[in-house]
């Protein structure tokens, strides 16, 4: 039984009064995900395009709407849907609010419609349609009792002319009247309707969770005094320069006290000096945990103060969570039943074996006092809004339960919609995909080690065009604290340039770790790991030291501030190029009025040139037609004519070439040129 048809009664002798099942069936419904258990996701401003195949025997005519509400109502709004073809019908409902929203369909006869197109044919062949006008006429007098108030009045005065009418012409222009039509509509009975059996959900984001650049900075690494912490005020300090370079999001690793027990000492040493400052990440000691702020950054005063002059230079400021502790948390006393407790008594320490982070307890959620755990760390995210954070990068989230994700989630945006989540998961991908299904706005992906031009492509399609846009935003970080690629180590700044360039225009949202635009690669031998990592030590940073991409990372931030094509996620499209280090693609509004043309060449050690073929003709392009390609980081401008076009890549001079491109204006002069 398709879950759109109402039940078959059973066989039975007795009459029975109720109306027969409606025979309407509703299926292939979209956007819809894992039959409805998950949201699909949108943002502010968006039309949700939902669509379903609606049918039923014979010929008569059917009418559907889609049904929407917010989720914090109980009143539904309706939207028209249209026949496409081949009994697909689609309509499109406004996404206004930073909320969630349900909708599900209702498809019903359109008695009306279907008299009318019968009528109209009759009369076409010049037959007698006396019976039809009477049948048209209860239909407008059975509509009537139930319309609108404003309605109601016209529909009986139709009634009633029809049938007074002694011209079968003048009776049947009475029932055909446009406004009439459109008042029938408006106050269609839904007798035989089928309503989809779920309502689906799609959560609406801040448009901030699909196009923004974020910047990861440990605040202690922003000081000018070797081996003395960099405070909050060092970190406002910093905002000048990281507003100019073009970012939105400034995201911090863990701000809060850090443990004793264990404490990590430079490049991950089990033995630490008494000047070490210890990993953020083991959080907690008797200064407090979660809540608390490390003394050597400042006060809670102090942050609120950074938050609000982040504000002031259109910077919004994203915090780690990261739900583990020190030996030394408080929770370590208070809730002993949180953690993994050893057959001697003690609490197991985390271990990815082989490696061992003796300074850091996990939680363990699967205990008994679960519920006040999922709770407190509820109260922890909120405490954290109430400071001004608007995102939260979530550390290691696979490692918890996504049940739990789920539930915090949908609490925290009941009562604060415009928090953005990050899932930094990099695990296996169906779990990386189950989190964004369950709330995250954006995850990070594997486009940190897909450095070639068939998997770059095979993958981006997989995120852009496949059924995971609908629910998972990927977040292209080129480097993060733990995460050094070979990439990075190998091919040194022309790289980085090229890395950048394909993180910030691949996707509409990307991130880098401080150090990237000083084209800092220095490894851990053998790894893909920072020497002498901030990590386990406080560092000062010359901001300004030779060699730096400051400029090239400004110039692409600008680019993408500036085109909105940049600007959308699920737009990427791929175009030929004939040499496989050269990738070429492209993004476009859907009116075509900003294009952006991009090729890359990924190989950090050779220039290349490659021939590149640009799909001119779906942006009404004639072949002949000369049209204008701008350089975008140049603004060199040149004149192209077909789709076919060259270009040389060095990666000393410029890894990367972004054109716009326009339809070439025609100028009149008013006099004689010469």
């Amino acid at each position: 039984m398709t879950a759109a048809t109402a039940a078959v009664p059973r066989a039975t002798d007795a009459k029975d009064p109720s109306p027969p099942p409606s025979s309407i069936i509703i299926e292939r419904v979209a956007p819809e995900l894992d039959g409805g258990r998950y949201p699909v996701k949108r943002e502010v401003g968006d039309v949700l395009e939902v669509s379903a195949d609606i049918f039923r025997e014979g010929h008569d005519h059917l009418a559907a709407v889609v049904r929407y509400r917010r989720w914090d109502e109980t009143a539904w709004s309706e939207a028209e849907m249209r026949h496409v073809d081949n009994d697909r019908w689609a309509a499109s409902i406004p996404l206004p609010a930073n909320t969630r929203y349900c909708y599900t369909i209702q498809a019903f006869p359109d008695r009306f419609d279907t008299w009318r197109d019968e009528l109209q044919k009759k009369v076409a062949a010049g037959l007698d349609v006396a019976s039809e006008v009477l049948e048209g006429a209860a239909i407008v007098e059975q509509t009537a009792r139930e319309a609108r108030d404003d309605d109601r009045p016209a529909l009986e005065r139709a009634a009633v002319a029809a049938r007074a009418s002694g011209d079968q012409a003048e009776a049947v222009a009475i029932l055909l009247d446009p406004a009439l039509n459109d008042a029938m509509r408006r106050n269609r009975l839904r007798e035989g309707s089928v309503t989809y059996d779920r309502e689906l959900d799609v959560i609406v984001d801040r448009v901030r969770a699909r196009y923004a650049a974020w910047y990861e900075l440990f605040p202690r690494s922003t000081g000018t005094v070797p081996g003395q912490s960099g405070t909050f005020r060092d970190v406002i300090g910093r905002l000048p320069a990281i507003a100019e370079m073009g970012f939105d999001v400034l995201y911090f690793t863990p701000i809060h006290p850090i443990g004793r027990t264990n404490r990590k000492g430079k490049n991950n040493s089990t033995v630490s000096g008494p000047d070490d400052p210890g990993v953020p990440y083991a959080i907690g000691s008797e200064l407090g945990g979660h809540d608390a702020i490390e003394p050597s950054l400042g006060t809670e005063e102090d942050f609120r103060a950074l938050v609000q002059a982040a504000r002031d230079f259109g910077l919004e400021i994203a915090l780690d969570l990261a739900i583990q502790c020190s030996p030394d948390h408080p929770w370590a006393k208070a809730h002993p039943s949180w953690f993994n407790i050893r057959p001697d008594g003690t609490i197991k320490y985390a271990e990815n074996p082989p490696k061992k982070y003796e300074d850091i307890y996990p939680i363990k959620f699967q205990n008994p006092d679960w519920r006040a755990l999922w709770d407190e760390l509820k109260r922890i995210v909120l405490f954290w809004v109430g400071q001004g954070v608007t995102s939260f990068r979530v550390d290691n989230p696979h490692t918890k339960p996504t049940v739990f994700w789920e539930w915090l989630i949908t609490e925290v945006h009941r009562e604060h919609p415009e928090v953005v989540f990050l899932s930094e998961a990099f695990t296996r991908p169906k779990v990386m995909k189950a989190l964004a299904k369950v709330g995250f706005a954006q995850s990070y992906t594997y486009f940190t080690w897909r450095n070639f031009k068939r998997e770059i492509t095979e993958y981006l399609e997989e995120l852009t065009q496949s059924e995971a846009k609908e629910y998972l935003r990927g977040n292209f970080f080129a480097n993060t604290h733990d995460i050094l690629p070979y990439i990075l180590q190998e091919g040194g700044r022309p790289a980085f340039k090229m890395r950048l360039a394909l993180a910030a225009t691949l996707s509409s949202v990307y991130g880098i770790y401080s150090g990237y635009e000083l084209c800092e690669n220095t490894p851990v031998p053998g790894k893909e790991e920072y020497l002498n990592s901030e990590k386990y030590e406080l560092k000062v940073w010359d901001w300004d030291r030779p060699g730096n991409i400051i400029d090239y990372v400004s110039a692409i931030n600008r680019m993408r501030r500036e085109h909105p094509a940049l600007q959308e996620y699920d737009n990427l499209r791929f175009f030929g190029a004939d040499d496989d280090n050269v990738l070429c693609y492209g993004k476009a509004t859907p009116d075509h009025d900003d294009i952006v043309v991009a090729a890359v060449n990924l190989d950090p050690f050779q220039p290349h040139e490659s021939t590149i073929q640009v799909p001119i003709h779906e942006w009404g392009i004639a072949p002949d037609e000369q049209y204008r390609a701008t350089d975008l980081l140049t603004g060199e401008q040149f004149i192209w004519t077909g789709g076919t076009q060259r270009v040389r890549l060095g990666p000393e001079e410029e890894p990367a070439v972004f054109f716009g491109i326009q339809r070439w204006a025609r100028v009149d002069f008013a006099e004689p040129c010469y």
